[in-house]
């Protein structure tokens, strides 16, 4: 019993220690991290001008607002940060973009259902159509692919023209 206690006090502390310090290689944030984590500041939307901003930014800057999700958007923005991706599960590759309004979101795109999206840099402009999900950073989008099963609505990204 104390064998299994320690080694299992052993293992934790290698994982924390892993997930607190990591790799040089290992250059992207986990999910979870703040703004200011990832080089990123919160933007207040009354500050942006109105005429710039597209519907799609505001109907997500309301989603962001009301903390909706589950909710489908149509919009565009800006790479600023590329993420290593999200091999937990289905594989995705994300990517945070800031939209005209200045709101920021994360991009999780299914890459085993989707092409990748390459090469992507950062200044590059992607497009995307997909499901919004709340979270205190801005929102995530996912659902940027079609539905093997054919019960969710398909969603997609458009970069170069593609």
């Amino acid at each position: 019993m104390n064998r299994i206690l320690i080694l299992c006090i052993a293992l934790f502390a290698v994982v924390w220690t892993w997930h607190r310090y990591p790799s040089q290689e290992q250059t992207a944030p986990p999910a979870h991290a703040s703004l200011a984590e990832i080089g990123q500041t919160e933007t207040d939307l009354t500050e942006i001008d109105p005429t710039q901003i597209s519907s799609g930014d505001a109907q997500l800057a309301r989603a962001f607002a009301n903390r909706q999700s589950q909710l489908q958007v149509q919009g565009e923005g800006e790479v600023i940060k590329l993420l290593a991706d999200d091999n937990e599960g289905s594989r995705h590759q994300r990517f945070i973009i800031r939209l005209a309004s200045g709101q920021t979101l994360l991009i999780a795109h299914n890459i085993d259902l989707a092409p990748r999206l390459a090469p992507l840099n950062i200044g590059d402009w992607v497009s995307f159509y997909g499901q919004y999900e709340w979270n205190p950073k801005g929102g995530v989008i996912h659902w940027t692919h079609a539905d093997p099963k054919g019960h969710h609505p398909e969603g997609w990204l458009k970069y170069k023209d593609r």
